[in-house]
């Protein structure tokens, strides 16, 4: 599971990337979208090292996949398929999770070097979507991001997905603002517990 870091301040992001490390989660993004991210990754970077892998989401470009590298990001997540960011990262030497959409940016997604690719907005489509996505495109690895919630997990799952990200529905930015850390815990516990009862295939 990869927990998706968007807020309006670099202070918060660090907190809620601790939180959630300590809750378990062991890969966190903290998108290009939250003011002096990199600023952050940074932080998390030094703090967590060796238990939580910190990425940097919302990449769109060449320049973004080496300011990302620069700040220590171990992962980078795209919302768009773009091969020419694809390929930076390869010789950034930085996996990517490649967001796409349609059956043709999945493929490119993954023909391109994709190390997962993400499926967004999921939230809009549903499991049996990425399940008629497998059945030409097998060999895919999908994570469904958009619209995730803990109860939607195991449906996921059960489509053949092999991860889930989660954002708004993890990182509650009004919880945040008002330093509701207890509800951010709870909310993390109830997806870790969610992805650990799923029945996720065998890949």
């Amino acid at each position: 599971m990869i927990a998706i870091i968007r807020l309006s301040e670099p202070d918060a992001a660090v907190r809620a990337g601790r939180e959630l490390a300590e809750a378990g989660l062991d890969s966190v993004e903290v998108t290009l979208t939250t003011p002096r991210a990199l600023d952050a990754v940074a932080t998390l970077r030094g703090e967590l090292a060796g238990s939580c892998r910190i990425g940097v989401g919302s990449v769109r470009t060449p320049a973004e996949v080496t300011a990302a590298r620069d700040a220590g990001a171990e992962f980078l997540v795209t919302p768009t398929t773009r091969v020419e960011v694809l390929a930076q990262a390869k010789a950034a030497g930085l996996p990517v999770v490649c967001g796409a959409f349609t059956p043709t940016e999945v493929d490119v997604a993954w023909s391109s070097g994709a190390a997962l690719v993400k499926l967004f907005p999921a939230g809009v489509a549903g499991p049996p979507y990425l399940r008629e996505l497998l059945a030409p495109l097998p060999d895919v690895p999908l994570a469904p991001t958009g619209g995730v919630r803990p109860e939607s997990v195991a449906e996921w799952a059960a489509a053949g997905a092999v991860a889930v990200g989660a954002g708004g529905a993890l990182v509650d930015a009004a919880e945040v603002a008002v330093g509701d850390w207890a509800a951010l815990r709870r909310r993390a516990r109830a997806f870790l517990a969610a992805a650990a009862a799923a029945h996720w295939p065998d890949r």
